[in-house]
Formats: C-alpha cells, structure tokens, sequence
C-alpha cells in the first residue's frame, strides 16, 4: 500500500497542529524532513517514542516540533505511523504538509487511516463505523454509548448468536450432506430453541437502536401548529437562545428556522415551521406547504396549540395528521383561561402535556415526556447497541431470516429449506461485523468520515 498523509487536526488556527503518515515509508519520509535535536534517527526510533527537534525543507528549517514514532503492528493502522506536531497554524501545518508529500507519501481519502486500520484486523467494521460517533458525541450518554461499540460490545453479541446459528447450520448440513453416516439427526426442538434466542437477542439490538440513535445521532423533529400559538417561544426555549422572531403578530414565521439542541439526553434536530393555516399570501402558502411536507419526514413532532383560543378545522385537520405519527401534543400558554381541554387532544395525540413555553422550567416537563416517547427514560448505554443504520438494517434482515427459519421448520419444510434462511440470517450478521462485507459497503463506510481519521 502506498504511504497516505493528512491533518488529524481541525482545519483551523489552534496550539498545535498533528500531520499523521502511515505507511512503510512513514518512517523514512519523516526522517528526510526533520533533525532530532538529541541527533537520533527516527528509523532508528522504537515505537510509542517521541523526539523533538525541527522541520526542514532543503536544509532550511520550518518550524519547531515533536516527532512521536508507532511501529507495525503496534498502531492505529497496523502499519507505521509517524505524527508531527508542529505549531497549529493553518499555512504552517499545509506547509508541512505539502513537503510530506513531496517526498513521496499521497493524500489520504476520507477515513483512510480507520480503513487501513479496519483491513489490517485491529478493529471489525462495527468498531469503526463507531468511531465517527466517538468524534461527533454531543453529551455523556452519546460517548459512552459510542465508546461501548468501539470496545467491541456489538461484535462480540452478534460473534455469539453467529456462532450459535453456524454450529446449527453445521449440524443441519452434515445430517442432510450424508445420510450414510452416523450422524444424530437435529432434533427439531432444540433447533427451534436456538432459533427463538437468537432471534430474541436480534430484537433486543434492535429495539434499543431507535433509543439510542435519539442519544447518538439525534431525531429529526419538527415543531408545527397554527400562527401564533408559539412555536418559535418553544423553539428558542428549547435552544436557550432567540432562534426565531416572536412577536404577536401571526404568520411571523414564514420559512423553516433549524437548530440541533440538546434535551437532557436527547438530541433533537430541530425545525421551527411556518403556521399552518389557509392563507391568500403567495409566500405565507409557499412555507405553509414547506411545513407540511416536513412533517411527513420528521420522526418526531412536537404539535402546539394554543389553550385560549377554541379548537377549530385548522387544529382538527392537523390533529388528524398528527395521530398517524410519533408525536408530543404541546397544549401552550397555560397561564390564559382555557377554551379547551387535554381530553379534546388525547383523542387523537396519547401524549399531551399543558405548559407555558415561556417558561424556562418548560424543557424539563417536555424532557421527560421526550424520553418516555423516544424509550430513552433508563436506558442503559453500557449495553449492546447498534451505531449506524446499516448495522440495523444488517441485524434486521438477520431476525427476518430467522423468522422464516423459524416458520419452515414448524411448517415441516425439508432441512435444506430450513438451512437456506439459518445460512441467510448468517450472511447478514456477518456483513454487519464486516467479515463478508463488499467492498462496496466498506466504501461506503469510510466515505463518511472525515479526511485524518
């Protein structure tokens, strides 16, 4: 492989600044640019070393730094890594840069560096996909749901249902493959059995995963209802700072107003919307549409309405969408005489809760019926928990394959039929640690990351 280069840190001005090569040239290429002050060579270094000195190009010196020194296979890659930490300004580390690659090291694409890592089995696909969550968490539960992952909880949970479903497979085979031998037949029981808890496990992983993406990734979430009830109060609320314009007058929202704010836990990706309402204004209807078709992507909605003013066919209209999704009715301006009852929501919207948005002490009553709703309330994230989408979409077409194992054989299907979902289920779960995925998906994979990483 070639040697790859690039900053590991931010593009911006900071203290110190971090090139990081890794390759079989890493070594030497670094020792053509920089002189230890203590003279010592850094081919000559041990790993996990560090030497201080200077960098030069052409004998002239650029910048002070310290060199650190990983040898194969004892690094991040596996292979040999040198890091330069040099002084963090953006033209000296692009400077620095470029002369690496002048003397033979090759950019390195987006999450190249985790790829290396990933081909030289130091981690499984699984480990690293929750490496870009380590590097985005937003709060406490967020990082130690990411780091649990890292540490290799889910691969090892799924290691042992593949496990349990190959020595199944296994037995299956052998019985079909040669009746002339001795073999015990699998008893249909104990094959039920295996199935059932591998398929109970699956369910688990899965069931935690919507939780545990409200913590890690966050829920896109749309705050809707008619003008003027308050939504933009409840959204700068929710921000802790003013995000949208409020006034009394209504319709003062007109576009979609986005912010990511954190409730205790949980992040929500957060869009204020436009009043829906019927409406002659050409750009009132415009983001009155906008809100609208937002609502039919958003996993989450937060629908406002307001306690002094009567319920009418506007309110009922959007009630009626409202009652077809995840959604928390928000009853506002409780501090007014009110013109309607909780009851008149809960027939459409179970949960309904009556504030005033105005008040600060508002987040932490929708705080706890956020996490009720999202299944975040005691959750634990020292648990097994799935990090990506592609990862749930491998373990639930694994628990699909199962089911119709599971189905075949209390239908009195032939072994092979039986065989045929058990070997499905587990081409699934091993696509998911990465021991059989394409290099398509593992493409794929790394080309979220980002360029360092």
């Amino acid at each position: 492989m070639s040697t790859i280069a690039a900053i590991a840190t931010p593009n911006a001005a900071g203290g110190i600044g971090i090139i990081r090569i890794s390759g079989d040239e890493a070594l030497t290429i670094t020792e053509k640019c920089f002189k230890s002050y203590s003279g010592k060579k850094i081919t000559d270094m041990e790993g996990y070393r560090a030497a201080y000195g200077q960098v030069y190009e052409n004998d002239s010196p650029i910048d002070e730094a310290v060199v650190i020194v990983y040898r194969a296979p004892k690094s991040y890659t596996g292979e040999n890594v040198c890091e330069i930490c040099c002084h963090g300004g953006i033209y000296i580390m692009n400077k620095v840069l470029r002369l690496i690659f002048s003397l033979g090291a090759i950019p390195s694409e987006p999450g190249e560096f985790t790829k290396r890592a990933y081909l030289n089995g130091k981690m499984d696909l699984a480990q690293a996909e929750s490496v870009m969550n380590v590097i985005s968490a937003s709060g406490e539960a967020a990082l130690n749901a990411a780091r649990n992952t890292l540490k290799g909880s889910v691969s090892k949970k799924i290691g042992e249902i593949c496990s349990s479903l190959i020595s199944s497979a296994a037995a299956l085979a052998a019985w079909s493959d040669y009746p002339d031998e001795d073999i015990p037949a699998v008893e249909n029981g104990a094959l039920l059995t295996t199935l059932h808890s591998a398929g109970k496990e699956l369910q688990k992983l899965l069931d935690r995963y919507d939780s545990g993406k409200a913590v890690t990734q966050g829920v896109n979430t749309v705050i809707c209802g008619k003008p003027n009830v308050g939504k933009s109060t409840l959204m700068n609320v929710l921000s802790g700072c003013e995000r949208s314009i409020v006034t009394s007058v209504a319709g003062t929202t007109r576009d979609i107003i986005e912010e990511t704010v954190r409730v205790g836990d949980i992040l929500l990706r957060l869009a204020d919307t436009a009043g829906i309402h019927e409406t002659s204004d050409e750009v009132e209807s415009i983001g009155v549409n906008l809100a609208k078709d937002r609502m039919e992507t958003a996993d989450l909605i937060l629908a406002v309405f307001d306690v002094s003013r009567p319920l009418d066919s506007e309110d009922r209209e959007l009630l009626e969408i409202c009652s077809k999704k995840r959604c928390l009715a928000i009853i506002n301006k409780s501090d007014l005489s009110p013109e309607f009852s909780a009851t008149d929501i809960e027939k459409y919207i179970p949960r309904c809760i009556t504030l005033s948005a105005k008040n600060e002490e508002s987040t932490d009553v929708i705080k706890t019926e956020l996490e009720n709703i999202l299944g975040t309330a005691g959750l634990d994230f020292s648990q097994e928990m799935l990090a990506a989408g592609r990862q749930y979409e491998c373990a639930k077409k694994a628990k699909d394959c199962i089911n119709e194992a599971v189905t075949a054989l209390e239908a009195g299907y032939t072994v092979d039929a039986v065989n045929v979902s058990i070997d499905c289920a587990i081409e699934h779960l091993l696509t998911l640690t990465g021991k059989k995925a394409s290099e398509e998906i593992v493409n794929e994979v790394f080309s979220k990351f980002c360029v360092g990483k």
